[in-house]
């Protein structure tokens, strides 16, 4: 019987399991066609792509710096440099950007290398019988195991586990935050000498270069939107049947750089219901250790891929 069932393969699925791996025997669960979760890679076409998640990782604690240094010496990571634009004008700590040599779903790849995974596999609930848990797919398979593992977002792993969860968890007060991302190329546009554009403005806040990231060759320009908050909040339930969100966002990318509509041959949106929480819980993970249960995401601690490496860390720790 499998020892660990870990759901999602985002920093903190990937983690956990690479963690736990040296150890136990251990499947990762994702609903998505690929790893990354919150960090995923979206392919145009070929080699090109968009990182339409986690933008970039500015590593602030010690340990954690430690393993992007690792992965930059490894060509998993890198510094990406450029031109990068604030016209909101904060003033921040001169940190370095890095993102994966191929997508910045790096971490997830890496640490998943030789892990089972079954992608586009999503748990429609799970069971506790005692001695070990049965957790039901949507296409009907069960898969058991001694212990379970969930990395999703706060509202999603109450939904799945909430009849086993302590009040201390289940009763936290966690505000997840959407998050709305166009991807668009554009048709033979000149190279552009900047790598990303941080907006003073209500809607769209970031604009991200992708060929600025020296991962292909291309006539094409493909760039990567993110809106604000505020209005995420406001479009985020209907943004794919209301063309008209999807459309504001683009014309304030347009507005702003004077790129010309009749040149996108690409563009698509996509929505991060529960993106991020800003700010964090009184916990780091969650183990039970009599149901052999357990969470670890990036909410416990706060909105940055940083936190859920920790989160997934702080939970090995526990189970150890």
């Amino acid at each position: 019987m499998l020892d660990f069932c870990i759901i999602g393969s985002g920093v903190s699925g990937s983690t956990i399991a690479n963690l736990l791996s040296k150890k136990y025997s251990v499947h990762i669960f994702d609903k998505a066609r690929g790893p990354g979760g919150r960090a995923s890679n979206k392919r145009f076409k070929k080699n090109l792509s968009f990182d339409h998640g986690v933008q970039y990782i500015s590593p602030k604690s010690k340990d954690f710096i430690k393993f992007m240094k690792t992965l930059c010496k490894k060509k998993e990571a890198k510094i990406w440099g450029g031109n990068h634009l604030d016209f909101t004008f904060e003033k921040k700590d001169n940190t370095e950007k890095i993102i994966g040599i191929k997508g910045n779903n790096f971490i997830s790849k890496y640490y998943t290398k030789n892990i089972k995974k079954s992608f586009q596999s999503s748990v429609k609930s799970i069971f506790n019988n005692k001695f070990f848990w049965e957790i039901t797919l949507d296409n009907g398979e069960i898969i058991q195991a001694k212990a379970i593992i969930l990395t999703c977002p706060f509202p999603q792993s109450k939904k799945i586990a909430g009849k086993y969860l302590e009040k201390k968890i289940s009763n936290l007060k966690i505000d997840m935050e959407p998050n709305i991302t166009t991807m668009l190329a554009f048709k033979n546009q000149k190279t552009v000498p900047i790598s990303s554009i941080k907006f003073n403005d209500d809607i769209l806040t970031w604009a991200a270069y992708e060929n600025s990231k020296n991962r292909f060759n291309s006539s094409n320009s493909l760039w990567t939107l993110q809106s604000s908050i505020k209005w995420a909040r406001k479009n985020i339930n209907n943004y794919k049947t209301n063309k008209k969100a999807e459309n504001t966002l683009i014309s304030k990318f347009l507005n702003f750089t004077g790129y010309k509509r009749d040149k996108i041959i690409f563009k698509k949106t996509h929505g991060w219901r529960y993106s991020y929480n800003l700010e964090g819980s009184p916990f780091k993970s969650y183990w039970n250790k009599k149901l052999r249960l357990g969470i670890c995401a990036d909410w416990f601690i706060g909105p940055k891929a940083e936190n859920a490496w920790l989160s997934a860390n702080d939970l090995a720790k526990k189970i150890k």
